[in-house]
């Protein structure tokens, strides 16, 4: 009896698809992944209130529990908080008192443009005027810190991913130009990436922003740091991709295209380039947690994203004093969870991916 015919047999991408799907940490990782960059592309609507928002009357305000119960201690349908009041002004110690405070849906708050582009003040979530809630607590200067934290996803996440998109853009034509002609382009290229990689990055991160004035503005600050980290980010990947090229360069389709009349630069870009995207796209995947942590770390020391703008590093740079740690630890768990989650949840797809894209790997089984 002849066996039945199968179908056709998967391509590449079919075949990394399918080692991914049985890898539940890279899985994990990337529907983490998806739901940090929903949270941070609906920031402005998911907050409930503005990332500059200052409420003088609850300084250090700790973080409020939603309770599913009415003043008898009943259940009830409708999430709300309570009320609460100054109990020590010295020590910013906060009461709850008996008000309920339901919390009502598509609330109109701060004014705000969607996307950039839908100006509107609806939020997710709110309370009744001119009452407040403050989920994650507020900070030092009465802001709530849960719309800090969403509201700085979009600056430290786009911070990775445009770094990534530049420093990788720039890395692979110059280490493909390098490794394709060779020569003094060679020497010349591979002489640059080693002197950048000889320099300590973070002194060089440092030196590079103090050039940029201390004053400039948020958004033109933002443009410095994925410069500088783009600058940063470029030597490493030239040399993988460099020796990769000289591999390739002499391969059978290479010579073929070079016969056909084909430039230089189409070679490279049509050719040769696209052969390298599989190391490219694990490479970048992995990359992009180091990218994150750099804008942190210039946000952390004061050089970074500037107040009131958010992003996760000025806020860590709020929890340095010790009495913040003691007293207040929700300003440092916030930013800090966010970042340890974001971190990690890149590393498991990363891994994830590099497994399914390894051609050596056994299939119907994950490489360890």
């Amino acid at each position: 009896m002849n066996p039945e015919p199968r179908g056709p047999a998967p391509g590449p991408g079919g075949r990394a698809w399918r080692a991914l799907r049985r890898n539940p940490p890279a899985i994990a990782g990337a529907a983490v992944l998806a739901v940090l960059g929903m949270l941070a592309l609906f920031a402005p609507f998911l907050a409930p209130y503005a990332e500059d928002a200052i409420d003088r009357e609850r300084f250090y305000h700790p973080p409020q529990r939603v309770r599913l119960e009415d003043l008898s201690g009943r259940f009830a349908l409708r999430p709300a908080v309570r009320a609460t009041r100054l109990a020590d002004p010295q020590r910013f110690a906060y009461q709850e008192t008996s008000t309920i405070q339901p919390l009502r849906w598509f609330v109109r708050g701060d004014h705000y443009r969607l996307f950039g582009v839908l100006a509107t003040d609806r939020h997710l979530f709110g309370v009744d005027a001119p009452a407040r809630v403050n989920l994650l607590g507020t900070d030092p200067s009465g802001r709530d810190v849960l719309s800090r934290l969403l509201h700085g996803a979009q600056v430290s996440l786009a911070v990775g991913l445009v770094g990534i998109a530049l420093s990788f853009s720039l890395g692979m034509l110059l280490g493909g130009w390098a490794g394709y002609l060779g020569g003094r382009v060679d020497d010349v290229m591979m002489r640059l990436t080693e002197l950048l990689l000889s320099i300590p990055a973070l002194y060089l991160l440092l030196a590079l922003r103090a050039v940029f004035p201390a004053d400039l503005p948020s958004g033109q600050v933002y443009l410095a740091i994925v410069m500088i980290l783009a600058l940063l980010g470029w030597a490493g990947l030239a040399r993988v991709i460099r020796g990769m090229v000289l591999s390739l360069r002499r391969a059978e389709f290479v010579t073929a295209a070079e016969a056909l009349g084909m430039s230089r630069l189409r070679i490279l870009v049509r050719h040769i380039l696209p052969n390298t995207m599989s190391f490219v796209i694990v490479a970048a995947t992995i990359a992009v947690p180091g990218y994150i942590l750099g804008e942190v770390v210039l946000s952390f020391i004061g050089l970074g994203v500037q107040e009131p703008a958010a992003s996760w590093g000025n806020m860590l740079a709020q929890a340095r004093s010790l009495r913040v740690l003691t007293s207040f630890p929700w300003m440092l768990l916030a930013p800090g969870t966010a970042i340890l989650v974001t971190v990690l949840a890149f590393n498991l797809f990363g891994d994830g991916l590099r497994d399914a894209l390894d051609p050596r790997a056994v299939p119907g089984r994950a490489s360890r």
